[in-house]
């Protein structure tokens, strides 16, 4: 039986409950849904990355890389992603957002993906993602 192996990269701060950042076993790798949290610094709160879609995606997008990177793995091993919305008004801009970064990030073959709107965000976060990876 494979092992379990919980992922919580150095920039993440420890969760504040029994989960995981990320776990893998085997050759998959699921990463939890992530926010667009500044790196932690020790004895601070999680900090946003700013006000705007744009600069929060950024940063929940470089959280699901460094877990992703934890596990060994990295964006071409993603099967799905799921992107969850505060607002059915940032659907455009988090499409463009999402569209220019994979660009840069010379992804080979698009995951298959799900945007939903969800309300259930603490105060000031505009969006949260998750993804699943098959090691090669």
């Amino acid at each position: 039986m494979t092992e379990k192996t919980a992922l919580t990269p150095k920039t993440h701060p420890t969760p504040p409950a029994r989960f995981s950042h990320g776990v893998r076993k085997g050759n998959i790798l699921q990463v939890a849904g992530q926010v667009g949290f500044l790196p932690a610094v020790e004895g601070r709160p999680p900090t946003p990355a700013g006000p705007t879609l744009r600069e929060q995606t950024l940063q929940t997008l470089a959280n699901v890389k460094a877990i992703l990177e934890e596990g060994g793995s990295g964006w071409d091993d993603v099967m799905m992603i799921r992107v969850y919305l505060t607002d059915v008004d940032h659907f455009a801009e988090m499409n463009e957002i999402y569209n220019a970064y994979f660009e840069v990030e010379n992804l080979t073959a698009p995951p298959a993906a799900r945007t939903t709107v969800y309300v259930g965000l603490p105060a000031g976060l505009l969006v949260e993602i998750d993804a699943l990876a098959v090691l090669g």
